[in-house]
C-alpha cells in the first residue's frame, strides 16, 4: 500500500490510481458505491480528486490493509463520530501489532532455515509460537470487542495466555476435538433431539474443547457462549457450514447440558 500526500494537487482517475498503486476500476467502483466521490467532474466529464479525497483514499486503503470489508469501511467513515486523526492512531496500533506478529513469524522461519542447514535445533514450542500468536491476533480482530464486553478483560487475557502456552500435543488434541464436535453434531441433528444422548455427548465434547481455551469453565459461561453462536451471525455462519441450523441446535443442547 502506497502512502499518499495531500499537497493541494488535483488528480484524474488515472493519475490517482498511479499515485495510490490501485486500478482505475477500483476508484470508479468506490465512486459508484459512494465510498469515495470525486471533488468534481470537469467540463470533459473526467472525475477530479483533490487533497480531501486523497486523504480519504488513504484511510480506505489503511482499512483494506487491515482486512476490513468495504461495507464496514463505508459504515465507519460515514459515521458522524468518525475522526480521521483518531483513525490514523488506531491504524498505527494495528500495524504495530501486525509488525510484531510478522517479526515473530520471520524469526521462526529463520530458525527453520538454520535447522535445514543443521546449525541449530528448534523446539516444538518454538515452532508453534508464531502460529499461536497469529491465532490469538485473528481472534482478537474478529471477536475481541464482543468477548471482552461479555466476559471481561481479565478472562480474555487469561484465555489468550493459555492459547499461547499450548504444546504441540495439546494443539493436535484440540484440533481433533473440533473435528469430533462437527461429526457428533451432524449425527445428533439427524437424531433430532437436543436432549438426546448424541446431542448431550456433543455438548460435553464442546465443554472439553472450550476448556483448552478458557482459564476456568463455568456452566453459565458455556450457556452464554452457545447463545452467542446464535446471536452473532459470524458464529452462526461458522456452525451452519456444518449443517443449516447447527448453531441453534448446539445452543439448545448446551442449555440442556448446563442445567443438568
Amino acid at each position: 500500500m502506497k502512502l499518499l500526500g495531500g499537497d493541494g494537487v488535483e488528480y484524474t482517475v488515472q493519475k490517482l490510481s498511479q499515485l495510490a498503486g490501485i486500478s482505475t476500476r477500483t476508484l470508479r467502483y468506490y465512486d459508484e458505491i459512494g465510498l469515495l466521490k470525486p471533488a468534481r467532474i470537469n467540463s470533459s466529464g473526467y472525475r477530479i480528486y483533490g487533497s480531501s479525497e486523497v486523504d480519504r483514499l488513504q484511510q480506505i486503503l489503511f482499512y483494506r490493509e487491515l482486512g476490513v470489508n468495504l461495507d464496514s469501511i463505508k459504515e465507519i467513515m460515514t459515521s458522524e463520530s468518525f475522526d480521521g486523526a483518531t483513525a490514523l492512531r488506531e491504524h498505527r496500533e494495528k500495524l504495530l501489532e501486525k509488525r510484531a506478529q510478522l517479526d515473530l513469524l520471520i524469526e521462526n522461519v529463520d530458525k527453520s532455515i538454520q535447522i535445514t542447514e543443521r546449525r541449530i535445533t528448534m523446539t516444538d514450542k518454538e515452532k508453534f509460537e508464531g502460529f499461536k500468536q497469529k491465532l490469538v491476533d485473528e481472534n482478537e480482530k474478529k471477536y475481541g470487542k464482543e468477548i471482552r464486553e461479555k466476559y471481561g478483560e481479565d478472562a480474555v487475557n487469561k484465555s489468550n495466555t493459555k492459547v499461547k502456552g499450548m504444546t504441540q500435543a495439546q494443539h493436535e488434541e484440540v484440533t481433533n476435538l473440533a473435528e469430533r464436535i462437527a461429526e457428533s453434531l451432524k449425527a445428533a441433528m439427524a437424531a433430532g433431539d437436543p436432549a438426546g444422548e448424541l446431542a448431550q455427548k456433543t455438548a460435553d465434547l464442546h465443554r472439553q474443547w472450550l476448556s483448552y481455551y478458557w482459564d476456568q469453565y463455568t456452566k453459565e459461561a458455556h450457556a452464554g457462549v452457545a447463545q452467542m453462536y446464535v446471536d452473532d451471525e459470524r458464529f452462526t455462519a461458522y456452525y451452519d457450514k456444518i449443517q443449516p441450523g447447527a448453531a441453534e441446535f448446539l445452543r439448545d443442547a448446551v442449555q440442556i447440558y448446563t442445567k443438568n
